[in-house]
């Protein structure tokens, strides 16, 4: 571990606590080959990172299945405790793991910030739930006894994302932890420092077993060791449906489980009698922007009504010349960088492709080149047809797509357009036009005059290509158990050993 002092764009001195050794079975540990670690809005490297190496997966996959055993010997009780205890220690060091995130992914500070609190309250409502891992009686008739009980798989391999790496850590480790599995963490390559520190913070609460929960870096052949490993009983992940494939498929050599989050392609639905005000605060926000966009969830394809579009577009178009774009570490700012040079290119090459097909561009569309350093981007507002590549590829970038439509029929087939079915918005004043939108729309998360938020306990899931299971809500817990179910049957004449 070390001490980074980070200038940033505007100036500022940032001190960075950098841990740059994997967590494996309660030992730092580091690797002959690295790659360097970039914080994408200065270009500095900010520390050469362990690539694992097959036996370092093999160990933290055995360490975590071994301390899996000793972990789900305690009761219930005692596991919520120091779950609950654990969440305290992440509120402890927020403010380096938000320095650090800011750092490494280039979101803006005014928003990433709060992803500490989140992953902590992760952990702590999934430990509230921990006595509802219970099974069930059957009625089988009589002298004869059902029930059942759930019980861990073993491993977990936790697979995370570079959009919100604290949180998300925090949300793998939660529900894997609580049912009494152990598991191994492995974050995008291109924000490994949370994850890495999270394992400082695991090794000096002394709260869990040495192997319970463990960290290791390193590119796509890292995750396959991982996920193809057979002792990991179930791959939990959030990413790209393309990285869900690669995961679906590794996981099938042993025939263990996925839980998947990945990408959303979401429709802004906007009627004409909705409150204009409302919708524009809503439509800004659900574009992301103190994250560049790069959100599954965000309202990327607006289809308004075209008696609306006049009260919409143009308005959301002088909203977005206030958006400031630089220093993530600046509070002012809107807009950071994108988190890479690949997303940065992926995200480009998107906005070029739109252009070719003669989409319009309504707002932005450029490159930031005020910085001769960074990923910076312009917030883009695209109208589009349809059946253009923006309208239905994810770009993961701060890029709208504004169609119009007249006829209920047309707007629902637009929505259901994708092969995403992630989240979507709804809004009008109209109740039974909300509720018939709801119904017709194939996504798994809805929102009725709000897009975005996230309520604990209500469970956050996909249709089509946007994933498999929920997450945030009890069924992810009970998804990281197995039913095992026991049937005792009794005969008619009962003695008890021993007695008479």
């Amino acid at each position: 571990m070390f001490e980074y002092d980070l200038e940033t764009l505007s100036g500022k001195h940032v001190s960075l606590e950098i841990e740059d050794r994997m967590y494996i079975d309660g030992e730092f540990v580091s690797s002959e080959e690295t790659f360097e670690n970039e914080c994408p809005s200065t270009g500095d490297v900010l520390a050469d990172v362990p690539i694992a190496t097959e036996d370092q997966v093999d160990e933290a996959v055995k360490a975590a299945d071994r301390a899996s055993q000793e972990w789900r010997e305690l009761d219930v009780f005692e596991r919520r405790e120091r779950v609950e205890a654990f969440a305290d220690f992440l509120l402890e060091h927020q403010d380096e793991l938000t320095k650090i995130d800011v750092a490494d992914n280039g979101s803006s500070i005014s928003r990433m910030k709060f992803d500490t609190e989140k992953g902590a309250q992760n952990l702590t409502y999934n430990a509230g739930l921990a006595t509802e891992l219970k099974g069930e009686t059957i009625p089988t008739g009589p002298n004869n006894h059902n029930f059942t009980q759930r019980e861990p798989y073993g491993v977990v391999a936790g697979i995370i994302p570079f959009n919100h790496p604290t949180m998300f850590v925090a949300e793998k480790i939660a529900p894997a932890i609580v049912a009494g599995n152990g598991i191994v963490v492995k974050p995008s390559e291109f924000t490994p420092l949370s994850a890495l520190y999270i394992g400082k913070i695991v090794d000096e609460c002394d709260l869990f077993p040495d192997g319970l929960i463990n960290v290791i870096t390193g590119f796509g052949e890292t995750g396959a060791n991982l996920v193809e490993h057979e002792d990991v009983r179930l791959v939990s992940m959030v990413g790209s449906p393309a990285t869900g494939k690669k995961i679906m498929q590794g996981a099938s050599k042993n025939l263990s489980p996925v839980l998947l989050e990945l990408g959303g392609k979401n429709p802004f639905i906007v009627y004409p009698d909705a409150d204009m005000n409302r919708v524009l605060d809503g439509l800004q926000g659900a574009m992301a922007l103190p994250w560049q966009g790069q959100s599954c969830g965000s309202g990327t394809r607006l289809l308004v009504h075209e008696d609306a579009y006049d009260d919409v577009v143009p308005p959301l178009l002088d909203r977005l010349e206030s958006v400031t774009i630089g220093d993530p570490f600046d509070e002012s700012n809107t807009m950071g960088s994108v988190v890479s040079q690949p997303q940065f290119e992926k995200v480009c090459k998107y906005i070029d492709i739109a252009k070719e097909e003669g989409a319009d561009v309504l707002f932005g569309g450029e490159t930031v080149d005020e910085y001769d350093r960074g990923y910076f981007l312009e917030p883009t507002v695209f109208e589009v047809e349809p059946d253009m590549t923006i309208a239905h590829e994810e770009t993961f970038g701060p890029v709208l797509s504004v169609m119009t439509w007249s006829e209920y029929d047309e707007m629902i087939e637009i929505a259901n357009s994708t092969e995403y079915g992630l989240t979507a918005s709804v809004w009008t004043n109209d109740l039974n036009t909300a509720h018939q939108a709801a119904d017709d729309i194939e996504s798994g998360y809805i929102w009725i005059n709000q897009h975005g938020r996230h309520y604990i306990g209500a469970p956050f899931g996909g249709y089509k290509q946007s994933g498999i299971g929920n997450k945030e809500d009890i069924s992810e817990l009970l998804d990281h158990t197995r039913v095992k179910n026991i049937n005792i049957e009794f005969s008619d004449d009962l003695t008890l050993a021993g007695g008479n």
